[in-house]
């Protein structure tokens, strides 16, 4: 693998940290800024909902610029929102903070994921993304757990600070090692847009929005639910991060490797045991080693269909592939703050820390009935040979080579 994939996994790091650790540290910004729980965990919703809108903003406005450029682009605006976070006095410029960090999300991995894909073979695609995408889940074993230490101990604006200085990091990495590849001659706009026609394409980012919304529903008020519900003491949250991460990083790399063999099935496994999984983390809750083995399974099983997800969207949005995959990473960004708002939701009526689990379970079992509906549409378009590879007919070379 190239080594450019080592300068796209060191930025997915930086922004996965700044997405995932403010999940461990809800309870002292709802404590410093005077909010309840539900309400800081708009700072959940507002950076996913930033990453919907700015993935397409983002991506559109990078069509004029090599890639290269764009993602250093992105990453320096990265830094300035995670900088106003970290110095912001109001709980609604912290906000503001976390949404112009966000901005830059989508369109990295949506850009991050077609270099990636373009640097290697054909049938090394979805092991490319994958390995972008470990930034991302190592961020969740390394700077999640030890920026919420350090927000418990120290304060989350120092956390913040570090976030931002990753950043700098990421920035740094870009620049260095990515080669300077200009975007694809012949290629405009309203070929990207045409490629949204596809039903396969819509089909897969509406699989995203619900698949990944399922674990965002559990894992969004996992720190209350574990303290409140499970009994752990607030230093504990540290390292069941670690696990969630952990779970991450193996189901990343699991589901990279079976994309490039058999996509859909892949797809059906993944998405049927996370919604048993989940609606099982309301019982599971109860009890502190059951609590940790269903953490890592949620993790892992969460992130087994973000290398399909994103493949197949590449594959089907062929010859224009930017836009598509920058709306899929919006996609899994407006599961989350879809799953976030439910989540808060029914904590507010009164249902208790566990009822997002069910909201979970409910959101990943639907993404398993669109993934059988694509099947479905892919039989009868493709016929029932090419169902048999879990490929559609630009993944067949994948299949036939591993």
């Amino acid at each position: 693998m190239p080594l450019a994939l080592l300068a796209l996994a060191i930025g997915a790091f930086g922004i996965g940290t700044t997405e995932f650790v403010i999940m461990g540290l809800l309870p002292e910004v709802a404590g410093d800024f005077g909010v309840s729980i539900p309400t800081a965990g708009y700072l959940v919703t507002g950076y996913a909902l930033g990453v919907v809108l700015g993935a397409p903003l983002m991506t559109v406005l990078g069509t004029k610029v090599s890639r290269k450029r764009m993602l250093m682009v992105l990453m320096g605006l990265f830094i300035v929102g995670n900088l106003l976070s970290a110095l912001a006095p109001t709980f609604g410029l912290m906000l503001t903070g976390r949404v112009v960090a966000s901005l830059a999300h989508g369109a990295f991995f949506g850009i991050g994921s077609v270099v990636a894909a373009d640097l290697v073979a054909p049938d090394k695609k979805a092991g490319a993304i994958a390995l972008m995408f470990t930034g991302l889940t190592v961020a969740n074993v390394v700077g999640v757990p030890l920026g919420t230490l350090v927000g418990q101990s120290v304060g989350w604006r120092v956390t913040f600070g570090i976030v931002a200085a990753l950043g700098v990091v990421g920035l740094a990495g870009v620049a260095a090692l990515v080669p300077d590849m200009p975007k694809a001659e012949g290629v405009r706009l309203r070929h990207e847009l045409a490629a949204l026609k596809n039903v396969q394409v819509l089909l897969a980012m509406a699989m995203t929005v619900l698949g990944f919304g399922g674990v965002f529903a559990a894992i969004t008020y996992i720190a209350p639910m574990m303290t409140h519900v499970t009994g752990f003491a607030d230093g504990s949250v540290t390292w069941l991060l670690v696990l969630f991460g952990l779970g991450m990083v193996g189901g990343n790399l699991i589901g990279g490797r079976y994309a490039d063999r058999a996509l859909m099935p892949m797809l059906y496994l993944s998405l049927g045991a996370l919604a048993v999984v989940l609606a099982l983390f309301t019982l599971t809750a109860h009890n502190k080693v059951a609590a940790a083995v269903t953490i890592v399974l949620i993790g892992a099983l969460g992130f087994a269909t973000v290398p399909p997800l994103q493949k197949r969207v590449l594959d089907q949005a062929h010859g224009a592939p930017t836009l598509a995959s920058a709306l899929n990473i919006g996609a899994f960004n407006l599961g989350n703050a879809l799953a976030a708002w439910l989540g808060g939701m029914v904590i507010g009526a009164g249902l208790g820390y566990t009822a997002p689990n069910w909201v979970g379970a409910v959101l990943a079992a639907s993404a398993l009935v669109l993934a059988f509906f694509s099947a479905a549409l892919e039989r009868r378009d493709t016929g029932p040979a090419l169902l048999g590879t879990g490929s559609m007919p630009s993944e067949r070379p994948a299949a036939v080579s591993s």
